[in-house]
């Protein structure tokens, strides 16, 4: 499997309408634990989800694939790509990357993601995100990892401009168990995780589901472990000629998020932008040319 090209997951997504009720609970099992629902035997898969063998049949050739084995080979790839190394990653493209300079290659893969990510995403979804994230009932708290931390930073400080009550937690193990003390029910955790997904953030979004929060996942085409907890989740191509992922789509889907969420409740975000100007000012943060 090309890793530009659909996850059996958004094929999932894409068809949902089309399928009939039997297919449609079958397809909802296989999200429901994907990508692993799909790794043990046709029998068990339908008996997981309640439904016949010639309806599991029926679904894997609606989604393009001859029958169960190609259905399960493809699985097996995205689950081979989801753990690859930045050296594994580097031999992927390098193998068969196309002529032109590397400005020219790496923007085509990043405009052919933000297409593929903008296609898939659900724009009630994205409301729903933003509209967690700009209530100032709800503490915020926002979660990065090792590379991702930089987007979570990135949201943190135009969070701190656009609303109060929020915390940033640090992506160390032995810091952020003391921000889930205060945690509590409806509060909401934006999390970043992408693959070589890590263990601490998981099980940090393990707790704050326990404790009845709310989770915005941003996460790649392959999704993080912490979907399933997730209540509403942004999934972003990444995949670009490089030994590393590419972060342009999910920023673009950060800044996009930003951007409504300073509108939403824009008299409050004004006098907050207003006061921290005057701050700036008094402190001479900023040369002043006027």
């Amino acid at each position: 499997m090309a890793e530009a090209e659909q996850t059996i997951s958004d094929r999932i997504q894409q068809k949902l309408e089309d399928l009939t009720r039997a297919e449609r609970q079958l397809a909802l099992s296989i999200l429901e634990n994907y990508p692993a629902s799909g790794l043990g035997p046709l029998t068990a898969l339908a008996k997981d989800a309640n439904v016949s063998v010639p309806t599991v049949a029926r679904m894997v050739q609606k989604l393009g694939y001859k029958g169960y084995p190609d259905f399960q080979a493809e699985l097996r790839e995205e689950l081979r790509a989801k753990v690859k190394s930045p050296i594994a990653k580097h031999e992927t493209w390098a193998e068969a990357a196309p002529s032109g300079h590397i400005l020219n290659r790496f923007t085509d893969a990043v405009i052919d993601n933000i297409r593929h990510t903008l296609g898939h995403i659900d724009p009630a979804g994205f409301d729903e995100a933003c509209a967690l994230v700009a209530d100032p009932a709800r503490h915020l708290y926002i979660v990065g990892g090792r590379i991702t931390h930089t987007m979570a930073e990135y949201l943190f400080l135009h969070m701190q401009v656009i609303r109060p009550n929020l915390t940033h937690v640090q992506s160390t193990s032995n810091s952020w168990p003391h921000y889930l003390l205060n945690a509590g029910k409806g509060d909401v955790f934006v999390i970043f995780d992408v693959r070589r997904y890590e263990n601490n953030t998981l099980k940090l979004a393990e707790l704050a589901h326990a404790r009845g929060a709310r989770i915005v996942l941003f996460t790649d085409q392959w999704r993080s472990p912490v979907h399933p907890l997730a209540d509403i989740t942004l999934s972003s191509r990444i995949v670009v000629p490089s030994a590393w992922d590419s972060a342009a789509t999910t920023l673009l889907l950060v800044e996009t998020m930003i951007a409504a969420v300073q509108g939403l409740h824009w008299d409050e975000t004004k006098e907050r932008m207003q006061e921290l100007e005057d701050i700036f000012d008094s402190t001479k943060l900023f040369r002043k040319f006027t």
